[in-house]
């Protein structure tokens, strides 16, 4: 019994659907912003994130990658793209959608930036309350 348990555990399932540090990123269940804040928050405590998305949401993906690298807080390692076939949710009929993964590391001063964000959100929020 200990030895099927233990080959269960040990089960890859190839599609590494459940990366701690992977963002699925859909186009229109939320603003562009919450993945940006999301991935920042994995960079933090992982050193990189994945950013995956299918069809329409791959401009999304594209987006918050270039918003982090642009502001200096990611570099890119890798980007793999793919075509899927799925089934059409209306009909059921087989379609391909294209996937695109991109991985991001942490830049050198990212954790300088991010406290100097901090301290710069917490000035403001002191002006606020005075």
């Amino acid at each position: 019994m200990e030895a099927i348990t233990q080959g269960v555990n040990n089960i890859n399932l190839g599609a590494d659907s459940h990366k701690k540090n992977r963002i699925q990123v859909s186009n229109s269940k939320k603003p562009l912003f919450f993945y940006v804040n999301l991935a920042k928050r994995y960079m933090q405590q992982h050193n990189e994130v994945e950013l995956s998305a299918l069809g329409m949401a791959i401009a999304t993906v594209v987006t918050i990658a270039e918003i982090l690298k642009n502001n200096g807080l990611a570099v890119e390692k890798k980007i793999t793209t793919a075509t899927v076939d799925m089934k059409e949710e209306s009909r059921g009929r087989p379609v391909q959608k294209a996937k695109i993964e991109i991985l991001l590391g942490k830049t050198e001063n990212f954790d300088e930036l991010m406290a100097a964000a901090a301290e710069e959100r917490e000035a403001v929020d002191g002006e606020y309350q005075s």
